[in-house]
């Protein structure tokens, strides 16, 4: 079926998140994939796991989050993806609601906070291939009505990301500066993945 694309595997990728920026990167890189959201309890896990560092603690989660789907789809490649978010030791969830949103962007506001993206790949219930990226974050010095005015016309997306942004989109508003790749921030560290499918044989380019 895949005859006439750069794929080369048998059967598409799974993307083990429902995550749109995520399957939308995908997508574009002409990679077919099965989107197959992980059924786990990331809070608790991370709670369980003793672990502090936000790096360490993504990437627990996209490996958590790769075997569980892979156990349910044997002979498939799964693709685990986990993003936090750090404004020094201090670690984000994300919001639940306007009033949550507005406190992170208070807090976030005038420094510079890290994204940690963490990709795992799992086949047959075990990991072949894990990698952490970091992008680093400096948000504008924000008042309050340019806060409530950035609240006002991103309305629901604002819980659907930690920190209570989309870069790719209105989020942009809020930043001075960024140092990071595109997909980091969206929560894919494309590259490292796309080096391991084709070292895999999986990719035809």
């Amino acid at each position: 079926a895949f005859a006439m694309t750069i794929w080369r595997g048998k059967h598409p990728l799974i993307l083990a998140s429902k995550s749109s920026a995520r399957q939308s990167l995908l997508a574009n890189a002409a990679i077919p994939f099965d989107a197959t959201p992980a059924d786990i309890d990331e809070r608790a896990l991370q709670k369980n796991s003793g672990l502090s560092s936000p790096g360490e603690i993504a990437g627990l989660l996209a490996r958590e989050k790769a075997l569980f789907v892979s156990s349910n789809n044997p002979g498939r490649h799964v693709v685990g993806a986990d993003q936090t978010l750090a404004l020094g030791t201090r670690l984000f969830s994300k919001p639940a609601g306007r009033a949550q949103a507005a406190d992170q962007l208070r807090l976030l506001a005038g420094g510079t906070h890290e994204l940690h993206s963490a990709i795992a790949v799992a086949c047959d219930g075990k990991v072949l291939f894990a990698d952490v990226s970091v992008a680093r974050m400096t948000m504008r010095h924000l008042s309050e009505s340019e806060i409530e005015a950035y609240l006002d016309q991103a309305g629901e997306a604002v819980t659907t990301s930690v920190g209570a942004y989309q870069l790719e989109g209105l989020g942009v508003h809020l930043f001075e500066r960024v140092e990071g790749d595109h997909f980091t921030i969206l929560g894919l560290p494309l590259l490292p993945l796309l080096a391991f499918l084709r070292e895999q044989g999986l990719l035809g380019v």
